[in-house]
């Protein structure tokens, strides 16, 4: 892709059906008979690509009977967007087919990089912002959405530390792939806590400074808290926690600013009884239900 261009028209066309703007939650193998059992009310279920990469097999029986009912997020972990390398066409490939059988209304990524020189890391980890970074991102970006045949989002990092070798500040390095790719943005309103605080930085200045009008989905998540070798507050985006006040504080900031969006609640580690993250759900769709007559109204 050429710097300067014009985003990807066939790409930002090829949208599918949107996801609904209520809470859901990350289907967990733990959950699958009771989900099938007790058919809760929520508005979507999100897998991680990567573990359904395979023909068959338990995983896909559940998912196959759960999406007849629900509406589908898939989320990416692994096609390193940020890496330095070119994409791994294979995983790429895999990816493809496993769209195309699900068909989910909505697919995502992050902006980070998990492999290089073909050793693949458990971890996704950040790249420097400037001129290089962009162009290799929005390439990669490119490639995606041209073989998917389909937008994806983008989600914001969550990081530890930053690159002295930087030229543009992280939602400027985000706001011009959108720009450039014609990819929509999912925002990761944990991740924008925990960086923030990580880096002494205001989470609503990060947030206005996003290309908002191409949110296409929120994540929620709980974090852990340590402390740096300063003794400054170290937060670290673990998935292991119920979502903190300061989180559902700044996402009914974002949401007043976005509106009403898709909203999935993430628990990756310590994973609770379906009740648990159902109870967060509501709460999250609580807040959803308030901004909707706003919505509507503004929208009329």
């Amino acid at each position: 892709m050429i710097l300067g261009s014009t985003p990807n028209r066939r790409a930002a066309a090829a949208r599918p059906r949107s996801l609904p703007a209520r809470a859901g939650i990350g289907l967990k193998p733990e959950h699958f008979r009771d989900i099938l059992d007790t058919a809760p009310d929520l508005g979507f279920f999100e897998i991680h690509a990567e573990n359904y990469m395979v023909d068959g097999g338990a995983f896909h029986h559940y998912l196959t009977r759960i999406r007849e009912r629900y509406a589908l997020s898939i989320h990416g972990v692994g096609l390193s967007i940020g890496g330095e390398g070119p994409l791994d066409e294979a995983h790429l490939d895999r990816l493809a087919t496993l769209l195309g059988r699900y068909q989910p209304e909505s697919f995502s990524e992050h902006l980070a990089w998990s492999s290089h020189g073909g050793a693949f890391l458990n971890d996704l980890l950040p790249a420097p912002y400037d001129a290089a970074t962009l162009a290799r991102v929005c390439e990669h970006i490119d490639r995606v959405q041209e073989r998917l045949g389909r937008r994806m989002l983008l989600e914001n990092p969550a990081t530890y530390v930053e690159f002295a070798a930087s030229t543009m500040a992280e939602a400027e390095f985000i706001t011009q792939v959108v720009r450039r790719s014609g990819c929509g943005l999912l925002l990761d309103v944990n991740n924008v806590h925990v960086s923030c605080t990580n880096h002494g930085r205001d989470a609503r200045d990060y947030i206005d400074a996003l290309p908002l009008y191409a949110v296409g989905q929120v994540h929620l998540a709980g974090f852990a808290e340590d402390t740096d070798a300063a003794g400054a507050p170290l937060l670290i985006d673990s998935h292991g926690a119920p979502v903190a006040e300061a989180v559902w504080a700044l996402y009914c900031d974002a949401l007043d600013r976005v509106g009403p969006m898709p909203t999935l609640i993430e628990r990756d580690n310590d994973i609770p009884a379906l009740p648990v993250l159902l109870a967060e759900a509501r709460h999250a769709d609580r807040i959803l239900e308030r901004l909707l007559p706003i919505a509507r109204g503004a929208a009329a």
